[in-house]
């Protein structure tokens, strides 16, 4: 049951609210929006602890990756589409799971947007890498998390994924709607930025992942963390 309303949570209410939230909402009501989703990111996280509770150990440790997002972030943020955090949540959720990846997905984008403000478009930036680090997860237990070729496919995949999410969110504000005519043409005009956010993600990757994942590593083992005995 407790399975059936992570999925319900992250695949339906979350994207439910994305839409009624432009169709028969005030987009001015993004803070209410974007502080549900944040909520909602946390209830598949501590539902997926079968009978017991998650560490304090597990908190603190979510709590510093995204705090290590944040500060990515705004120390790249001279660089237009060239940042870290994409690969620092792949790599966390390829260790830490699909429940923790979207957790620090979506709340590393609502916490650091209060710096590089926060606007009608926050929803669709904490949903977009919320997902990317819960399908990076789903590889947590797949040998293929050891392959860094796979791992960049995901990084590249990731890139593509979140422009053509953020797509969406450009096409209902632009054309105060959407029609899938001016989605593909959004979807063209973003080529480049696409193709910036893919090679930024596998750069990253290919400079983060060896050192991220034996560090993450070494702390799961150290103190028991994330493991199937306590998360399914």
């Amino acid at each position: 049951m407790k399975k059936i309303i992570r999925y319900a949570v992250i695949f339906g209410l979350i994207p439910l609210i994305l839409v009624l939230f432009y169709f028969l909402l005030d987009s001015k009501q993004y803070g209410i929006i974007s502080v549900l989703i944040a909520i909602l990111a946390l209830i598949p996280f501590y539902l997926s602890f079968e009978g017991s509770k998650p560490k304090i150990e597990e908190l603190i440790l979510v709590a510093i990756v995204i705090a290590i997002n944040i500060v990515s972030r705004i120390l790249f943020a001279p660089l237009p589409g060239i940042k870290p955090i994409g690969a620092i949540i792949i790599i966390a959720a390829l260790i830490f799971g699909k429940e923790a990846g979207f957790m620090i997905g979506s709340l590393t984008m609502a916490i650091s947007n209060f710096y590089f403000g926060q606007g009608p478009w926050t929803p669709f930036q904490m949903f977009g890498f919320g997902i990317i680090g819960y399908l990076a997860g789903l590889f947590k237990n797949n040998f293929l998390k050891k392959n860094i070729y796979f791992v960049l496919f995901l990084g590249g995949l990731s890139g593509i994924f979140y422009v053509l999410l953020i797509d969406v969110w450009t096409t209902l504000q632009v054309t105060s709607g959407f029609n899938f005519k001016d989605y593909f043409n959004f979807i063209i005009i973003s080529t480049p930025t696409t193709i910036g956010y893919m090679a930024s993600n596998m750069l990253f990757l290919i400079l983060l992942y060896k050192p991220l994942m034996n560090l993450f590593e070494r702390i799961q083992k150290k103190f028991n963390l994330f493991n199937d005995k306590t998360s399914k």
